[in-house]
């Protein structure tokens, strides 16, 4: 990778997105090196020492990269995938000022937060690509339940507390039909925050673990905790041990017996009990008619 990329995600740990279009001018095959450098920076509270501390993995982690503030964790993972960044690099920011989520959504990443990227290259079939999101579900809401919580998860990538959101993930992928190149996966955590930290509209529905706990959570150790959880179930999904994924899965659902809305991509609405989920991840409806469907992805709401 060139100087003038190093210097870039150096100065000052902070990445706008207009400075981050100039990465795409950038083409070096060479990026080990430079990899290395990306880990130091002047962050407030999340460090990669303090996070090793408590870091049990082998593969997941061998690079950590922490930022004080980024446009995108994800789409600074996206372009280090292309740049053949290694499986298991992780990327940090305490602050995301373009920050998404599934299909589009705005998604709030403020100071206090964990916002996070793994990039991965699994050498699994393309099919199996839906159940990474269930799998880092799972990790993240073992990861929250060992801080005495009672974590759940929502159908397809959301991990809520007593029925409120506090965490999500984004998949992102490039794969052919028969091949996968990287999988980019984004974790949020509202941990360290307050409801008043995020804007009115996305406050509904949500919660953190300040607002569940009576005292602050060491960041950097919840990292480490959620590192060591998704290797484990990273093992299971690329030895092709799905069923004990699935088990955990509906273990922790919240989504499993509710009657649940899902709008799926072209505006198709279904509307029935969820039975299950299938070994792609897939959601199973059972409708009014006694009839099964099987739901890829879509926007889910529970019907009370």
């Amino acid at each position: 990778m060139k100087k003038e990329m190093i210097k870039l995600l150096l100065s000052h740990n902070v990445i706008s997105e207009e400075e981050a279009e100039r990465l795409d001018l950038i083409n070096d095959e060479s990026i080990e090196e430079s990899i290395k450098e990306l880990g130091f920076g002047k962050t407030e509270h999340i460090t990669k020492e303090k996070i090793c501390e408590n870091l049990e993995t082998e593969e997941i982690a061998k690079e950590i990269l922490c930022f004080r503030k980024v446009f995108s964790t994800n789409s600074i993972a996206k372009f280090l995938a292309n740049h053949s960044a290694e499986e298991g690099t992780v990327l940090i920011s305490e602050i995301q000022t373009n920050a998404r989520g599934r299909l589009g959504k705005k998604w709030e990443a403020p100071d206090g937060g964990i916002w996070m990227s793994l990039i991965l290259r699994p050498n699994v079939p393309p099919a199996r690509i839906g159940l990474i999101t269930l799998a880092t579900g799972v990790a993240i809401a073992k990861s929250i339940r060992s801080l005495g919580v009672d974590a759940k998860i929502k159908w397809p990538n959301d991990v809520l507390i007593h029925g409120n959101k506090i965490s999500g993930v984004l998949t992102e992928v490039n794969a052919t039909f028969n091949e996968i190149d990287w999988i980019v996966v984004g974790i949020g955590i509202d941990s360290n925050l307050k409801l008043e930290d995020f804007s009115e509209d996305i406050r509904i529905g949500t919660t953190t673990l300040t607002e569940e706990l009576p005292t602050k959570t060491d960041e950097n150790e919840l990292i480490a905790i959620f590192l060591n959880e998704f290797e484990k179930v990273y093992q299971l999904y690329k030895n092709g041990e799905i069923e004990t994924i699935l088990k955990d899965w509906r273990d922790l659902s919240d989504t499993i017996g509710k009657y649940v809305n899902i709008t799926q991509t072209g505006g198709k609405i279904t509307q029935g009990y969820v039975v299950g989920i299938n070994n792609e991840g897939s959601l199973i409806i059972e409708r009014q008619d006694g009839t099964l469907e099987k739901i890829i992805s879509g926007e889910l709401r529970t019907v009370e």
